[in-house]
């Protein structure tokens, strides 16, 4: 996958990415509504077995630089069903980045690739359900203390879908 905007380049993660992706990843307040915070061999071992081993992930590119600001989880659940997360380097939050990659993957999924629904979970109640619903995805459902963040306190897990129109 290749797309362009008009400041990323969003494309296939390569082994070279391991050092911009650990800078996102290895943020504790990038991965505050996710897991731990990872190592740099925790992120190697990721970027080498998930993104590129199954394809689970693009990289979202800042054109200027050509530095890897951002992660985007996108893979396909089921047939025409695909997921979509994202993790973007802190230096780089509020300037509009996240939704600009995103809505360039969704438009991606469902005029190339024919997806029927693109799907994201949460429990960020705040930043991830606003750029959710920004995007034009739709509350699915709460699960009620249905996860624990990582602090171990309880958490709400919140499911939002977009469907394809022209498949409606």
């Amino acid at each position: 996958m290749e797309i362009g905007t008009n400041r990323l380049i969003i494309r296939n993660f390569v082994k070279g990415d391991a050092q911009d992706l650990y800078e996102i990843l290895g943020d504790d307040e990038t991965m505050e509504y996710c897991e731990p915070a990872y190592t740099f061999e925790k992120t190697e071992k990721f970027l080498e077995a998930f993104c590129i081993g199954r394809n689970g992930a693009v990289a979202a590119v800042h054109k200027e630089t050509g530095k890897v600001i951002g992660y985007i989880l996108f893979n396909e659940q089921e047939d025409g069903i695909y997921e979509i997360g994202w993790f973007f380097n802190k230096a780089y939050w509020r300037q509009g980045y996240a939704y600009e990659s995103c809505k360039a993957v969704i438009d991606y999924a469902f005029d190339e690739l024919k997806a029927h629904k693109i799907v994201a979970e949460t429990i960020d109640a705040v930043k991830s359900v606003s750029l959710m619903k920004k995007l034009g995805m739709e509350l699915e459902g709460i699960q009620r203390s249905q996860t624990r963040d990582n602090h171990g306190n309880w958490a709400d897990l919140y499911f939002y879908g977009l469907q394809n129109k022209e498949q409606m």
